[in-house]
């Protein structure tokens, strides 16, 4: 993917309504500082578009940013910030779920995972509950520079033994130093646009007939 244009286009917070962008939407689900930010800035190929922090729970609003007027990444907000109050946790999560289970132009999910730690139980709910509204998960383990290249096929095991990922599915691996895995994800991305292309003049027949 080449990306020629990109910007942040719409920021919804908790009382915003959300946008009918009648494009394709990809988002990212994570817990907090699992690095969302960093990787969609790394497919933008921008250094600061996605505001990134060392501070946990940074994103609080959900950011649509456009690609090349064509599509749009979401960045939902980072789940699991022990120091979020119970009251600001529950809206950011209703906000999560009003998102994924209304919007009509959403196609993938991809959750972010830590390579270095097993999941949480925040990261087992969260999976559990993208299923729920519908969506395979789309696995990417994160932060793939902190760990030996030895160590990446025991972790990647470890993360799907905990979600309960079938073993035959893969997991992208994905690094903000190096960049390495960036392509990967693009391909996947690009592979469900065509999909969604191809799918269209069977749906326009079916709906004349």
């Amino acid at each position: 993917m080449i990306v020629k244009q990109a910007s942040l286009d719409i920021v919804c917070g908790v009382t915003s309504k959300l946008p009918d962008t009648k494009q394709f939407e990809v988002a990212f689900a994570g817990k907090s500082n699992v690095g969302k930010s960093s990787l969609i800035n790394a497919l933008m190929n921008r250094k600061n578009l996605a505001r990134t922090s060392s501070q946990p729970g940074k994103t609080q609003t959900i950011n649509f940013y456009h690609i090349n007027d064509e599509f749009y990444l979401v960045d939902l907000p980072g789940y699991g910030y022990a120091k979020a109050s119970e009251e600001v946790k529950a809206k950011w999560g209703k906000m999560i779920e009003r998102y994924l289970y209304t919007s009509p132009n959403l196609r993938a999910v991809f959750l972010l995972i830590d390579i270095r730690h097993e999941p949480s139980a925040n990261d087992r709910l969260m999976f559990d509950w993208i299923k729920s509204q519908g969506f395979e998960p789309i696995i990417i383990a994160t932060k793939l520079d902190k760990i030996k290249r030895s160590q990446i096929q025991k972790q990647t095991a470890l993360i799907k033994r905990t979600l309960g990922v079938s073993k035959e599915a893969g997991i992208l691996t994905f690094s903000a130093e190096t960049k390495q895995g960036r392509d990967e994800i693009w391909e996947l991305i690009e592979s469900l646009m065509n999909a969604e292309n191809t799918e269209e003049p069977d749906r326009e027949i079916a709906e004349t007939k």
